[in-house]
């Protein structure tokens, strides 16, 4: 039985869409909302979805939530599903199939994740600017990172204990596996929210950069896993804009909102939360016409 452990942080706004989307497409699974620090319905709403088991926590912090699912998930492979994001139709048993089965050239990967599709509709020029450079980004290949959605074998899971207290949690589970034990699923889709507003999107990019930093910081003291991924800073220009001349206004857009955000993120020497961006569940509060 394939399990899916969704951590929510206030996200009455998006949990419902999220469970009904599952639960209508992907039968049989066993699914799990730890709803922590809410000040919210998060945990009502989850709750009233039928078959849903929901932890109610009152302390704030995904890394406790995460662990609180797992420890009364039943079943493997295990998806680890961000509140917000809704998979193509039979997403779940597709990336579950992904880390179940050998492949034409091996055995089967340990961890799989959804192709990422961003919703840049209705976004000012500057929101899309910065995407047109990211969403092109080699970084991104075969990355756990950025998909919202990530999907664990038993044998996968079997790589960590706990999950530590850190804001990146993409990133650790990124670099616990190498290249050929990862795998993208084509078939599915995560449509990922981009921020509505550029100073959402700068505030989004203070936590990911204060996030990366200290999971960098830890790992090369010792701290962390090995396989951290080091920031590679110069490959939007030499990887992404200057094989593409068109791309240099977006080029222009991308380095000075990431040059404000690491500029923020140093500043504040890491004290940055895990959170999420209100401006992006924004559509999903208004009622329908």
């Amino acid at each position: 039985m394939t399990s899916v452990v969704i951590a929510a942080h206030n996200e009455a706004a998006v949990i419902g869409r999220c469970l009904d989307a599952l639960l209508a497409s992907n039968p049989g699974l066993d699914v799990t909302v730890v709803a922590n620090g809410c000040t919210d319905d998060t945990a009502a709403v989850a709750a009233a979805r039928p078959g849903v088991r929901v932890v109610d926590r009152p302390e704030p912090g995904k890394a406790g939530a995460l662990n609180a699912g797992d420890a009364v998930a039943q079943g493997f492979p295990r998806l680890y599903l961000d509140a917000d994001i809704v998979l193509t139709p039979g997403g779940v048993h597709a990336l579950a199939a992904a880390v179940a089965e050998p492949s034409g050239a091996g055995p089967a990967p340990l961890a799989a994740v959804p192709r990422r599709k961003l919703d840049l509709s209705g976004r000012p020029l500057l929101v899309r600017a910065f995407f047109a450079v990211n969403s092109r980004l080699p970084a991104y290949d075969r990355a756990l990172f950025g998909r919202g959605a990530i999907a664990l074998s038993a044998q996968g899971r079997a790589r960590f204990d706990t999950f530590p207290s850190v804001i990146a949690d993409d990133l650790y589970l990124d670099s616990l596996f190498t290249y050929d034990e990862k795998r993208e699923v084509e078939s599915v889709v995560s449509t990922v929210a981009t921020p509505r507003r550029t100073r959402d999107l700068v505030r989004r990019l203070v936590r990911v950069r204060a996030g990366n930093a200290a999971m960098r910081a830890a790992s090369a003291a010792g701290d962390g896993p090995s396989g951290v991924r080091s920031s590679a800073r110069s490959s939007w220009l030499r990887d992404v804009v200057l094989p593409r001349p068109w791309l240099w206004p977006a080029g222009a857009c991308y380095a000075a909102i990431t040059v404000t955000a690491a500029v923020t993120a140093k500043r504040r020497g890491g004290a940055v939360g895990w959170g999420h961006d209100e401006s992006s569940r924004q559509a999903e509060r208004q009622p329908a016409a």
